[in-house]
């Protein structure tokens, strides 16, 4: 059946049956005849509201146009110069309630599909020769600590910009929270070190297994070291629980950890890797966000045979894409609505059984604007379940604020720092992403690593007029 103007050209995917045990690509995207037809559903707005809904401020018409056109090179150097990370964020950022929410198409139809086209010119890119390198032709150097979404794009940009930056990160690999936390089938890690490549060809370094405020303190990043500033990206990975009886026992998983033990340390290839893990025939994750809904289908895909998402709220209330949803109830997951856990059941050994749940009913909204679930008296139950993960959220490791004086935080454990420049209360120190908004999205964190990069460019240039004005003082006389 044709697709009509009014929607949305589908994003092509493949069979449900067959992808729910694999890790391979959900999404196949689309190809030449897809992209234009797409493309051309744009009105090219005078003012285009589209780009303001977009942290990192992609020329959205501008893009779409040269797909029309057919020239996609102009295209890829359009994405490439705004957002370091296209093939990426064309994957995973919730479009719909950023550019695509602001679409004025969306006024009576299917906002333009902003995202699909932005992979679809980013993986045009990647048949093409790598972008030329660029060389740095400032003095500074500037460090970045982490090297997940935030510290990626200021990285990138500040090698646009000229600068020499070295990246700092922790774990063996660089990528952060889309290495270790984003399945391969939404994000394949081939994407990730493409993209992570052309940084290096950028000049960008890389520094793995480096932990900064243990393996040497922040403030020699600024002394010894010499460089002239620091942007902290180390993200929010400190998992979140919920406090009720059972939570130290066998088969009780952080989202975080189940996640990294397959993203990160190959925990689906065992035993060829060595990184074992057993998810047992019946599945529970805890929350409904994006976090849960990766987990819960990576459960289905290490072998589940009940994979189960129970959450407190409702279906409306949920945190979760709706692309990501719609492909989980594909797959098979179940979801208990409005089921809150109140205690994880054990037996005799110390290993998951079950899930003692009360329902719950819609009361008036809290704080967060979503309606307060409500206990139902007298509605507990028991579900039978032999792992259990929790995806509830997370919080900024506290390490290097504690290793590190004069970087203050706020209640949550998040760094304070500037909205619009990022930089903290640590002179030469800037930060953004997770680490200060606490958990949030790859595009918000990547929106805070540029305006960053474009701040800490400006600071040393202010820094460099002085001399450059003394060395002319100096010349004239």
């Amino acid at each position: 059946m044709p697709v009509k103007r009014a929607e949305k050209t589908p994003m092509p995917q493949r069979d449900a049956t067959l992808r729910a045990h694999d890790f391979g690509e959900v999404n196949e995207g689309y190809a030449a005849f897809h992209a234009v037809f797409e493309a051309e559903r744009c009105l090219r707005c005078q003012d285009p509201v589209c780009v303001e809904g977009c942290p990192v401020t992609i020329p959205i018409p501008e893009f779409m146009h040269e797909i029309v056109t057919g020239n996609m090179a102009e295209a890829a150097k359009i994405l490439r110069t705004a957002n370091p990370l296209p093939a990426i964020c064309g994957r995973v950022c919730p479009q719909e309630s950023q550019c695509e929410a602001r679409c004025n198409v969306a006024i009576r139809f299917a906002p333009v599909a902003i995202g699909h086209l932005e992979r679809y010119v980013a993986d045009w890119e990647r048949t093409q020769p790598r972008p030329n390198g660029v060389k740095a032709t400032k003095a500074e150097r500037i460090a970045v600590i982490g090297s997940g979404p935030s510290g990626l794009v200021c990285a990138g940009e500040l090698a646009r910009r000229g600068h020499e930056v070295t990246v700092y990160e922790a774990l063996h690999a660089p990528g952060g929270v889309l290495r270790y936390g984003i399945p391969e089938f939404r994000l394949p890690k081939a994407i990730l070190d493409w993209e992570i490549d052309v940084l290096r060809g950028m000049g960008v370094g890389f520094e793995c297994n480096v932990i900064v405020g243990r393996t040497f303190p922040l403030e020699d990043l600024l002394g010894k070291m010499g460089y002239s500033a620091v942007f902290i990206g180390t993200g929010a990975g400190l998992p979140q629980f919920l406090g009720i009886p059972g939570e130290d026992l066998n088969g009780v998983l952080s989202a975080n950890e189940f996640l990294t033990r397959i993203n990160l340390m190959r925990g689906y290839d065992f035993p060829r890797a060595d990184t074992p893990i057993d998810v047992g025939k019946r599945v529970a994750v805890i929350g409904a966000g994006n976090t849960a809904m990766d987990a819960v289908r990576t459960a289905l895909r290490m072998g589940a045979g009940e994979a189960t998402i129970v959450y407190r709220r409702s279906e409306k209330e949920m945190s979760a894409r709706v692309e990501e949803y719609h492909h989980a109830l594909e797959e098979g997951v179940q979801f208990r609505w409005l089921t809150n856990p109140l205690e994880i059941l054990g037996d005799q050994s110390g290993s998951v059984i079950g899930l003692r749940c009360q329902r719950m009913e819609l009361g008036e909204p809290d704080t967060s604007g979503r309606r307060r679930p409500i206990p139902i008296a007298g509605s507990e139950h028991e579900i039978p379940i032999d792992t259990v993960i929790l995806a509830l959220g997370t919080t900024p490791n506290p390490l290097l604020t504690r290793t590190t004086s004069g970087l203050l935080t706020n209640d949550e454990g998040c760094l304070v720092a500037d909205e619009t420049t990022g930089l903290t209360s640590h002179a030469g120190v800037f930060a953004g992403g997770d680490a200060v908004t606490g958990a949030a999205t790859v595009i918000l964190a990547a929106g805070a690593g540029k305006r960053a990069a474009q701040a800490i460019d400006e600071a040393l240039a202010a820094r460099r007029a002085p001399a450059a004005l003394s060395a002319g003082v100096a010349a004239g006389a």
